[in-house]
């Protein structure tokens, strides 16, 4: 099931000219931004597959290094936060094989392996010291009479930084690149995707700066750059590995099921008529009747996939998500259940049975949702939608200082430390003094305890939110 959330917190970019491959972003980062992640087993399963070898090859931690989709159809890929990759479910679609993503995949390693965000400080300052000048300059033409040229020197300090930082990470691209090739021919797998990539879009290094792909703009292209891959993929003895028909049909499945919830129906249907019977043609026009409304027809298509692979959890999580979201809860469990006890390790699906359970406001669903919810989020402990899904449960409970502390720990889970606070003190305040719970509920209070600054800003906000016509409430916070 792809769910798409907004991030929120931590660290903005670093700056505008500087939208580089390595970007000041973090796994939680600045909802304001636009960002939007996609959450999906089945196509995360997928990019880890493509992942984890290559990282072993590079000597990283496979759990230290963070894999996120983005849910934009352009292709780019980034790291972020020290060990972050994102990717945008572009990158994916536009792809025409595994390599290519591997090879997007091997890059963006190349930069973590690199330390290359720590070192992107060295080219900002330069860069910065430019862009100060030029804006000095500008002020000063401004101040001098001169309002019109001044204003086209300060617009043009960006551009002047860009200059300054292009000049420094075409050194860690290039960097990236033999790092890349390096973890392909360990794993002993072609680098040719890399070629293909960077060869397919060259054109758009000739093309107008607002027409280029975001990737090609932060990762910039040069003749001698693909001339350079090309002698290295070349010499390998792995160049002419070829990918599997099996790999290709994977790639072919998640993209059908990415196009299907992310591109408009009516071109999901013009790309996958119904004269395409393949299995991936089928799983997007399911997804696509279903987006429409037309739960009937998806569930027909649903059914010859599930005919095809009965084994497969991802068809019968996505029959439960369209029973769920269409108001038939009751019915949804079943097919979540099924997902579940067919990938039982996977805390998605454990999450999305959970809400179906939920749903049913019975007792004993509640209870095993509670059960559910608690499984993943041992593995996925900052999942605000399996937090906000456990409030739930525990409010429908009737155990309202659980639910205030699951509460809690979704607002610290999505970087708002304000209101895990708030709901913190709240599920303190009533939960049995020692338990682990009242001691969990402690430690969130000490670590978001808000500062005066952060209490005032508060207490404005709250006054600014209600309506004049309403009586003013106590603050919060004094």
């Amino acid at each position: 099931m792809i769910t798409i959330a907004r991030l929120s917190s931590a660290l903005a970019r670093a700056t505008a000219f500087a939208a580089s491959a390595v970007m000041a972003l973090t796994p939680a980062a600045t909802a304001q931004q636009g960002v939007s992640l996609i959450r999906d087993t089945e196509i995360e399963a997928v990019m880890r597959e493509y992942t984890e070898p290559l990282l072993d090859a590079a000597g990283l931690n496979r759990d230290s290094v963070g894999l996120y989709l983005v849910g934009n159809n352009e292709f780019n890929a980034f790291v972020s936060g020290g060990q972050n990759i994102f990717m945008h479910t572009g990158t994916i679609i536009i792809s025409d094989t595994p390599s290519e993503i591997k090879a997007v995949l091997a890059h963006e390693i190349g930069h973590i392996e690199g330390a290359h965000l720590v070192r992107f400080g060295d080219g900002t300052r330069g860069a910065m010291v430019t862009m100060i000048a030029t804006l000095g300059l500008g002020i000063v033409a401004a101040l001098a009479g001169s309002g019109a040229g001044g204003a086209a020197i300060i617009a043009s300090a960006p551009q002047f930084a860009t200059l300054d930082v292009m000049r420094y990470t075409r050194t860690q691209e290039a960097a990236a690149d033999q790092a890349a090739m390096t973890f392909l021919e360990r794993t002993g797998q072609s680098a040719r995707g890399l070629i293909t990539t960077f060869e397919r879009f060259r054109y758009q290094e000739v093309m107008s700066e607002a027409r280029r792909y975001e990737y090609f703009r932060s990762h910039p292209l040069s003749s001698q750059r693909i001339d350079a891959m090309r002698r290295r993929v070349e010499a390998s003895p792995y160049a002419d590995v070829e990918e599997s028909p099996e790999q290709i049909a994977e790639l072919r499945r998640i993209q059908a099921k990415i196009i299907g919830f992310t591109v408009a129906p009516a071109q999901v249907f013009q790309r996958y008529p119904e004269s395409d019977t393949s299995l991936p043609g089928q799983y997007a026009r399911a997804v696509a009747y279903f987006r429409q409304g037309r739960l009937e027809q998806a569930q027909q298509r649903l059914a010859q996939l599930i005919e095809m692979e009965p084994e497969n959890p991802f068809f019968h999580e996505l029959e439960g998500q369209m029973l769920y979201e269409s108001g038939r809860i009751e019915e949804s469990v079943a097919p979540h259940r099924r997902a579940t006890e067919l990938m039982p390790d996977a805390p998605l699906l454990r999450v999305n049975l959970a809400a179906s359970l939920i749903g049913t406001n019975e007792d004993d669903a509640l209870q095993e949702a509670v059960s559910h919810l608690r499984f993943a989020l041992a593995r996925e402990d900052e999942n605000s939608w399996a937090w906000f899904q456990l409030a739930l449960a525990h409010e429908a409970l009737g155990e309202t200082a659980m639910a205030q502390l699951a509460t809690a720990e979704r607002f610290f889970a999505a970087g708002n430390n304000m209101q895990a606070f708030v709901f913190a003190s709240r599920a303190r305040d009533e939960l049995d003094r020692g338990t682990p719970a009242w001691v969990r509920a402690s430690e969130l209070v000490a670590v978001a305890e808000p500062t005066p600054q952060e209490i005032r800003d508060w207490n404005r906000a709250e006054r600014e939110r209600r309506s004049p016509f309403t009586p003013q409430a106590d603050r919060l916070f004094h």
